[in-house]
């Protein structure tokens, strides 16, 4: 019989060889419950009114998963000091307090002991060999050169000659203190102010031996520089007025002691040193403080 003569129990009967069976049914419409289940579903819910908690968000307080960055207290022990009784904290602060103060008195006494000759070295010079020797002996320096401990003040002054032939010598000008006023209260002071006549005077001197005669072959040079410095600076400062002009200029220093502190019982001379230099004639283009 073919599947013609089965009647209605034909399509429910297995598939013969080489014979496809029947089909499935199709699917129905989806109704409105399924199709709001499937919303939730894609959009990560569980289909209830509430939404489903992330993973891991249950490990967070309140089960709400926290923004990053944001740092969430634990009760994880505490750990180094922090871990210790309050008197084992008192005693390890006193410790680190005491090592901080061993450190900055080992640092103070290396530094006197290496600086060159002061008040407060001469003062607890023993107690400063004391706790240097023979463990923390230095056979080097801190400063080289010593330090200047003198205020050394160049002053020049200038004879003036007028046109009827007449001549003048003024007073002296201390050109150190007027460069100190510039200075004093001044932000960025130039480097003239600072340093032009200070190196000038210490190029001469390093130059000269003591009775002012050049040394080497530098001399000549220290004089023409240090001369011309001077013609610069009395025309600066109006010398020889509207009608006269610089012959000559003569230039010198005065050295005192910076006197030692109150407290130190030392004692140094308040007086005065000079050393003057000779004459010295300005070429006609110095005259009027050019350097021609």
């Amino acid at each position: 019989m073919d599947a013609q003569d089965k009647g209605s129990d034909a399509g429910h009967g297995p598939a013969e060889p080489g014979v496809p069976g029947p089909r499935a049914p199709l699917p129905g419409p989806a109704s409105p419950t399924d199709e709001t289940d499937e919303t939730d579903r894609t959009d990560g819910t569980d289909g209830t009114d509430e939404p489903a908690v992330p993973a891991g968000a249950q490990d967070q307080p309140g089960g709400v998963e926290q923004p990053p960055g944001v740092q969430v207290p634990s009760d994880a022990p505490r750990t180094g000091i922090a871990a210790l009784s309050p008197p084992y904290r008192i005693g390890a602060a006193l410790a680190l307090a005491a090592v901080a103060v061993t450190v900055c008195v080992h640092l103070g006494m290396a530094f006197l002991h290496v600086a060159p000759p002061n008040t407060v070295g001469r003062k607890h010079g023993e107690t400063i060999a004391d706790w240097i020797y023979p463990e923390f002996e230095q056979n080097w320096k801190l400063f080289a050169p010593n330090p200047l401990q003198q205020n050394v003040s160049v002053q020049v002054r200038a004879e003036i000659r007028w046109p009827d032939g007449s001549s003048r010598t003024t007073g002296w000008y201390d050109l150190s203190a007027q460069d100190g006023r510039d200075i004093d209260g001044n932000p960025a002071p130039s480097h003239t102010q600072q340093n032009e006549l200070r190196r000038a005077w210490d190029f001469y001197v390093s130059t000269h031996d003591d009775d002012n005669r050049p040394v080497g072959l530098r001399g000549a040079l220290s004089e023409s520089y240090l001369r011309r410095i001077m013609a610069l600076r009395l025309d600066r400062a109006d010398a020889a007025g509207p009608h006269g002009e610089v012959a000559r200029v003569q230039v010198r220093s005065r050295t005192t002691q910076v006197p030692p502190p109150e407290w130190s019982g030392e004692k140094a001379s308040d007086e005065a040193e000079y050393r003057e230099l000779p004459w010295w004639p300005l070429p006609k283009g110095e005259t009027r403080g050019g350097v021609g």
